[in-house]
This record gives structure tokens, C-alpha cells and sequence, in this order.
């Protein structure tokens, strides 16, 4: 036990678990791309499975039994596993689903690690463009090994945002608040675009977008991509400029999460955009 605690707090042990296992999941979702169909989940009829969702998942969900077993797990597919531990390892198979089973290839795989309420490590890989991010506490997020840092640039008009529009079956009237928030958005900077996946916080931790915002997310969406942020230099919170909630993590899978990325200058500009547009939306 006392071994197993070691290996689960050395930063070295989880960037080496994470290339291998994040590279393992994008070879497999390399060879089903183009090969599946997707279905409406019969719980969410906007959110669509795959094949390949469900076999990803098991696959990093040995991986983490292997080397770690006495984590918690969180599987966007499978739900909790509660192994009573201060770590949580939450996966979202395929993040951009709808994008993978229509045979576009913006889509990728997301694997993050809670310590208690806090992230520890995360990554997600594009596997289409071969370009795995890892990231951990204190140690900077890497591209295929080579370390990135955000541009904490000012020039709004010269950047591209992404912005994030979901249909929220419960809440129609939330596509109207979220459009307005958008406009607002646009009229400031250069342009605003959206994939609807992890695709659009790559490019924004790579130094091609300024900013990622959404409205409609869940837990496995955000660790992994919340500790790359900030380890670049980036500002992660929700929406609205608050912290982001993981306390009790394991009873957040049906929680709607909201975020906003980008660099101190650009997310102290689009609180002031946010924050200046009247009351903020319902939650969906």
C-alpha cells in the first residue's frame, strides 16, 4: 500500500501512463473512425454513441485498474466507480461523438485525474492529427513533448474565439441567451467558431484560437482540459469567472458545467463582455 502511494503521487509515473494510454485509446479509435454509426443515447436524444465510445472506454478503464487500482473512476459511457480514494480519473471516450460517427475528424479523447477536488494531471489526444497533450500540476503541458505556453495577448480584435452553442431539450429558450452572449463576443473580437469538441481547446492551447467558452458540458469535459489551461498560462473557470466546482466529484455525473479559457488579458475581457450583457442565462 504504502508502495501504491508513491507511484500514485509521482508526476513522472502519470505523463508516462497518460502518452501510453491516451496513444493506446487514439489507436483504436483511428482504426473504428469511418467505420461506425452512431445512435441517440436513450437518456440525452442530443447526445449520440458509438462503437468506439464504448470500446475506448474499456480500454482506459483497464489501463487504470492495471496501474492504479485503488483510484475512483468517472466514465462519461459507464458511470462512477467508487473505490473510496482522494483520486478520481475522469474519462470522456470520445469527446465530439456526433463529429467521430458522421466521419469528421474533429474529435479526441480526454483522460484527467481529481486529487480530492483539484486537478492533478489530464490529457486528450486528437488522434486524427497524431497530437497527444499532457499536462500535470507545477510541471507545464507539453504537444507531443514540446512544451506550450499561452500568448497573453490584447489586440481582441485580432483573435478568434471559440464559442460553444448547445440545443438544451429542457431549456429552449437557453439557445436565444447563449446566442447573445455570442453576439456580444463577436463584435469584439476577430472572429468566433466552434467544433463542438476537445478539437477547439487544442487549438486554443496551441496559439490558435484566444479564447474556448461553453455553456453546456459535464465533468468529463473539463479536467483534463482545465489543468492543460492553466498549466499554459490560462485562466479556467466557469462561465461566469467563478472557480469550478469538482468537490465530491463522484456525484457530479449529471452536473451541466460551464467554461470559460483563455489568457488573464482576453478572460478579464470577456467577463466584462459577459458580465455587461444583463443576467446571466439559466442553466441548462
Amino acid at each position: 500500500m504504502i508502495l501504491r502511494c508513491i507511484v500514485a503521487n509521482n508526476p513522472v509515473i502519470y505523463k508516462e501512463f497518460l502518452t501510453k494510454t491516451l496513444n493506446g485509446a487514439s489507436e483504436i479509435a483511428n482504426r473504428m473512425f469511418g467505420k461506425v454509426t452512431g445512435k441517440l443515447k436513450e437518456h440525452d436524444n442530443t447526445q449520440v454513441l458509438t462503437e468506439a465510445d464504448l470500446a475506448v472506454g474499456k480500454f482506459i478503464i483497464g489501463e487504470i485498474q492495471r496501474s492504479y487500482p485503488d483510484h475512483n473512476i468517472i466514465d462519461e459511457e459507464t458511470g462512477a466507480t467508487d473505490n473510496k480514494s482522494e483520486y478520481s480519473w475522469v474519462i470522456d471516450p470520445i469527446d465530439g461523438t456526433a463529429n467521430f460517427a458522421i466521419g469528421i475528424p474533429l474529435y479526441g479523447i480526454m483522460l484527467g485525474l481529481l486529487e480530492k477536488d483539484e486537478p492533478l494531471a489530464g490529457g486528450f489526444v486528437l488522434p486524427y492529427f497524431k497530437e497527444t497533450y499532457i499536462a500535470e500540476k507545477d510541471k507545464g503541458v507539453f504537444l507531443n513533448g514540446e512544451k506550450l505556453e499561452l500568448s497573453d495577448r490584447s489586440d481582441f480584435s485580432r483573435l478568434m474565439v471559440a464559442y460553444g452553442v448547445e440545443r438544451i431539450k429542457e431549456n429552449p429558450e437557453l439557445i436565444n441567451k447563449q446566442a447573445e452572449f455570442m453576439v456580444k463576443i463577436a463584435s469584439e473580437f476577430l472572429l468566433v467558431r466552434n467544433s463542438g469538441s476537445v478539437f477547439d481547446i487544442a487549438m486554443f492551447v496551441k496559439g490558435g484560437y484566444g479564447a474556448c467558452l461553453y455553456n453546456q458540458s459535464q465533468i468529463w469535459d473539463n479536467v483534463a482540459q482545465h489543468i492543460a489551461v492553466q498549466e499554459a498560462g490560462g485562466i479556467y473557470t466557469d462561465f461566469y469567472g467563478n472557480p469550478i466546482d469538482y468537490s465530491n466529484p463522484l456525484s457530479k455525473v449529471n452536473s451541466n458545467y460551464t467554461y470559460c479559457a483563455a489568457p488573464p488579458k482576453t478572460h478579464k475581457k470577456l467577463q466584462e463582455i459577459i458580465h455587461g450583457t444583463g443576467s446571466p442565462p439559466p442553466r441548462g
